[in-house]
């Protein structure tokens, strides 16, 4: 399998697609400054052969969705739209709980609305395990039954999960099967490991979010500090930032990178790093990079 290409289920898919989130307003919250500009990103990633969009009706809300109907639409033949479920925004931004079953089924609606869409190619079931493990939760047999029964009526293809720990990655694995798993996961915080095992075993499709580690591990500017991170950057002639997706593209042939901009620059910049060809001598070195997991 070439670099470039991978599986989203059984959908081939190029490695790194478009996570849509930022081109929101502030705080994911409301337009952006400049939608012409949003939408000029959106249509020269396809130009530039991203055949994976991942977004979500609660990014805006609506805004983003709409961003992706306006740019794009009718879509270009084997363009794969994720979104995801799980929650709502209130009229000042704030994020409220919507994760029983009527909630999730009336979400994919709104989605199919919004995109212009019969089908959503995966609907991931965003749940909150790993942000506030107090939280009270709905049961995910309950979850996971409404996304299978909208399966069933061919409202979305596949089903996938997001922010959960291994445990339920087995249980969804066992309940519905999986196209999915995305979780924050980076050279920064390799926390995840255990997921990406599973993924690895049962050829599920790994998304890291976060993938240059998060705002509370200092993000782009940690890896830049990094002295093995630099050291392989310089020897490519290429960015920290660029060498830490590489770094995840190598950890298993079927993770997707869906790193997302407002910026036309900054997309060509992370669309380059399937070129990037690490050898064991760089992971060596990589591997040696001092993890910083959120929360330790």
């Amino acid at each position: 399998m070439s670099n470039h290409v991978s599986f989203l289920g059984d959908k081939p898919v190029h490695r790194i697609g478009f996570g849509a989130m930022q081109l929101a307003g502030p705080g994911v919250f409301g337009p952006p400054a400049d939608p012409d500009a949003a939408r000029a990103v959106l249509r020269r990633a396809v130009e530039l052969g991203v055949d994976h969009i991942d977004t979500a009706q609660f990014y805006g809300p609506d805004v983003v969705n709409d961003l992706i109907r306006e740019a794009l639409h009718p879509y270009p033949e084997g363009l794969r739209l994720v979104t995801k479920v799980g929650a709502t925004r209130d009229d000042t931004g704030a994020w409220l709980p919507g994760a029983e079953s009527a909630d999730l089924k009336a979400q994919v609606e709104q989605n199919l609305r919004s995109l212009g869409v019969e089908r959503m190619d995966l609907v991931n079931l965003r749940r909150f395990e790993r942000d506030d493990p107090t939280r009270q939760e709905p049961a995910l047999e309950d979850q996971l039954g409404a996304l299978a029964e909208l399966r069933d009526e061919g409202k979305l293809d596949l089903i996938g999960v997001s922010s959960i720990g291994a445990e339920t990655v087995r249980k969804a694995i066992d309940l519905v099967g999986i196209g999915e798993v995305q979780n924050a996961f980076s050279i920064l915080d390799r926390s995840d490991e255990p997921v990406l095992d599973l993924c690895r075993e049962h050829d599920v499709a790994y998304v890291p979010y976060f993938p240059l580690g998060s705002a509370f591990t200092g993000g782009p500017a940690a890896l830049a500090a990094d002295e093995h991170v630099s050291a392989v950057a310089r020897k490519h002639g290429v960015t920290a930032s660029q060498v830490a997706l590489a770094w995840l593209l190598a950890q298993y042939d079927r993770l997707l990178l869906i790193p997302g901009t407002s910026s036309v620059a900054h997309l060509e910049e992370n669309l380059a790093v399937l070129d990037i060809a690490l050898d064991q001598d760089d992971l060596t070195l990589l591997d040696k990079v001092e993890p910083k997991p959120v929360g330790h």
